[in-house]
């Protein structure tokens, strides 16, 4: 069975009109779980990676354990407010309205390659703000990487214009 196969699709949620790809039924499935990290690693396993970025929160469940069998660190980025030390952050625009992420201000040493993880990207706008932080920090971008894109929402396409390479095992087209 493929990977698209095990991606749940959920009609109008969080509201009508909107296809939400529910990735819970893919981690649930312990052969769709290791498929999709050991896509991911066979990928990633001989770049020179210092540290993998999860965006908050799916972006954990993928980055940390992507971290470990790769042998790096792993980073959070994170919405306003939820890390403990001192953070540096960045405001970005969503569809209807604005939102802030944030990263410990040691999380990254200067000139770091970074892998930015996400479960999907759909408008790119929390991935491009998330590599622009990491940028901010001094790290570099070395890929963003998701498990589903939405091409025809565009993210894929933004990422690509702002000059980051992006990566995803799977797309579903007209969502």
């Amino acid at each position: 069975m493929s990977i698209e196969s095990k991606i749940r699709a959920v009609p109008d949620y969080p509201k009508k009109g909107i296809m939400f790809r529910d990735i819970t039924t893919l981690l649930k499935d312990s052969v769709g779980l290791k498929d999709t990290l050991d896509s991911f690693v066979a990928r990633y396993k001989t770049m020179a990676i210092d540290k993998v970025a999860g965006i908050e929160s799916r972006g954990f469940i993928l980055g940390a354990p992507l971290a470990y069998l790769l042998g790096v660190g792993f980073v959070p980025v994170r919405k306003t407010g939820k890390l403990p030390a001192e953070t540096v952050g960045l405001d970005y625009q969503l569809e209807y309205g604005s939102d802030r992420l944030e990263m410990h201000t040691d999380s990254l040493l200067p000139g770091e390659k970074v892998l930015l993880v996400d479960d999907l990207v759909a408008t790119g706008g929390t991935a491009s703000a998330s590599a622009k932080l990491i940028e901010q920090l001094g790290g570099e971008v070395l890929e963003t990487c998701f498990i589903v894109d939405l091409p025809d929402l565009g993210g894929s396409k933004l990422l690509r214009d702002l000059g980051y390479k992006t990566f995803s095992l799977c797309e579903f087209e007209g969502d």
